[in-house]
């Protein structure tokens, strides 16, 4: 049987190697640091991947899906990253090579370095289910705890978007509602309770996001949202908008802010058996106004609580608007971005509808007609 140095020669011979200056050089290359996850977090060059030895087939068609990306492996000294490279050359990758004498004949030659944030132990025990999902990580959990998501109520849908949002770990969370929380809540709105009976819905939320998840910041606004607070509030850094609103003024009034500011808006609605959820994100897709340019006349629109809902049905629509800020959030999958999912709790169905973008819609346009806010008159409560 060959000795590891004898292996390790035999494999030098199969692949290519190159040195830190020309490996520079090398056009659209994607950069794998193969070594463990403590190295890694000792510093890593810029741009890398992280990608462990022990599950880089597992993993590396995550990172590089196409076989013709050239390909740069390093480790610590240039044996594993050898290694690798058969690897990766058995499974078909056409232009992959090792790192001469890896990252430490990078730091010798006094280039660049960067000493990545890391999770504590307590953080790490958290969200260890997150941290094993390659397209999450450890770089995608800290996306999640720096991220800011606002939330547009605390009833039906803010409830269950509020609870996974904190769960996931996202940092800081906004939250707007003017309402106190009545038992007939009680029914469908879970991040409330008997306990919290003639509270305000936001401090009654604030007080469940903090007992599950104390990563999270909470920022409130006990008020109605209208033109004139709307600007104060997104002014606070808000970088995505949950809209869990009941009623069209309030959804025409962010649709028309989120544009302006470019924010992405994850929309969803919930009628009886009936639930719709998307994201609108300005200049990748369409925004609300592609979809219905103005509110329905008020005699066509059923009061909320005549229309009634079933209890279930906003948990099952606020954790899909959760999953869709959670993606937005962390840089991965498709958003439902130009596609409505309807869902049909009564018979268990859901369906999709593409939505386009309107060139002639009066907010985001080619030539947009609506500039300034408006106040609709409002005429669905709570």
């Amino acid at each position: 049987m060959p000795s590891y140095r004898e292996l390790l020669s035999q494999v030098k011979t199969e692949i290519a190697e190159v040195d830190a200056r020309d490996a520079q050089a090398i056009a659209r290359a994607v950069w794998v640091d193969v070594r463990d996850q403590e190295e890694w977090q000792e510093g890593h060059i810029p741009g890398a991947n992280h990608v462990p030895r022990s599950s880089l087939e597992s993993r590396i068609e995550n990172v590089v899906p196409d076989r013709s990306t050239p390909v740069v492996l390093y480790c610590a000294s240039g044996a594993r990253s050898a290694f690798s490279a058969k690897s990766l050359q058995d499974l078909g990758y056409e232009s992959v090579v090792s790192l001469t004498g890896g990252i430490t004949d990078w730091k010798r030659n006094g280039f660049d370095i960067v000493l990545p944030r890391i999770l504590s132990p307590e953080r790490r025990a958290r969200y260890a289910r997150h941290l094993v999902i390659p397209e999450i990580g450890e770089e995608g959990q800290l996306r999640l705890l720096d991220s800011k998501i606002l939330l547009l109520g605390a009833g039906g849908l803010g409830s269950p978007a509020a609870l996974y949002l904190a769960a996931a770990g996202v940092g800081h969370l906004g939250i707007i509602d003017a309402d106190i929380v009545d038992e007939s809540n009680l029914q469908r709105q879970i991040a409330h309770s008997l306990n919290t009976l003639g509270t305000p819905k936001v401090d009654s939320a604030r007080r469940a996001i903090e007992a599950l998840n104390p990563d999270v910041e909470v920022t409130t606004y006990r008020e109605r949202l209208s033109s004139e607070n709307i600007d104060r509030i997104l002014d606070d850094g808000w970088e995505i908008i949950v809209d869990g609103t009941d009623n069209f003024p309030t959804r025409y009034l962010v649709n028309d802010a989120a544009v302006w500011r470019n924010i992405p808006v994850v929309h969803g609605s919930i009628y009886r058996f009936e639930g719709q959820v998307t994201v609108f994100k300005p200049g990748d897709g369409p925004c609300y106004r592609c979809l219905y340019a103005t509110p329905p006349p008020p005699e066509l629109a059923p009061s909320c609580s005549e229309g009634g809902v079933l209890g279930v049905l906003p948990g099952i629509v606020g954790t899909l608007q959760t999953n869709e800020a959670i993606k937005l959030a962390a840089g991965i999958g498709e958003p439902l971005i130009g596609r409505l999912l309807l869902l049909d709790a009564l018979h268990s169905e859901f369906d999709e509808v593409r939505i386009p973008k309107n060139p002639d819609c009066p907010v985001c346009g080619d030539h947009p007609t609506i500039t300034e806010y408006i106040d609709y008159v409002e005429f669905c409560t709570r």
